[in-house]
């Protein structure tokens, strides 16, 4: 399945990789049409489709700095009412005792409660901007698609595109964004 990249995954990357978004799509990232809206996703390639960032041995060579999708596997969220819940895809992780850690340590991720929230509130703003996009492109004229691809294109720009500033404090620089 595919690895949808949100805005922070790309952060913790370019960050902890020290390349820009740009030098990432080409080759270890790439974009894709998800519900009308253009998203960064993991490259994968070959027969197996190996993700780009898979050593010789077939294990994660940026383990500290995978993206959320990755860190909660095998756990799944299940969105509603503006939150989500964590709930365990008892079939996809072979593992024994699954149910002895704690996913706040699974995560592995700083200010988890922030994140979280941040997360649900990234997630309902893609949902109505998708909904609103597939009513738009619904009505084919080359107008409504123009207008979905600038949708696409701002976002992109805005979130993934624009450098966060170097003193890292990518919330509140994500929320200013998000306010625009």
């Amino acid at each position: 399945s595919t690895i949808i990249l949100d805005p922070y995954d790309v952060w913790r990357l370019t960050r902890g990789l020290g390349v820009s978004f740009e030098v990432l799509l080409q080759d270890k990232l790439e974009l894709n049409l998800v519900e009308g809206v253009i998203l960064p996703n993991m490259k994968t390639s070959g027969e197996q489709e190996r993700c780009g960032f898979l050593n010789e041995e077939g294990r994660c060579s940026i383990h500290g700095l995978r993206p959320g999708f990755c860190r909660i596997f095998p756990l799944g969220r299940f969105y509603e009412n503006h939150s989500f819940q964590y709930f365990l895809q008892v079939h996809e992780c072979p593992k024994p005792n699954k149910t002895k850690v704690k996913i706040k340590k699974w995560l592995d991720t700083p200010n988890l409660k922030t994140y979280e929230k941040y997360i649900a509130d990234w997630h309902f703003f893609l949902k109505g901007l998708q909904e609103y996009v597939m009513n738009l492109t619904s009505d084919s004229s080359s107008n409504s698609n123009s207008t979905a691809r600038t949708i696409s294109m701002h976002v992109l720009t805005q979130f993934y595109l624009t450098p966060y500033p170097e003193d890292g404090d990518f919330y509140s620089e994500f929320y200013k964004r998000l306010d625009n």
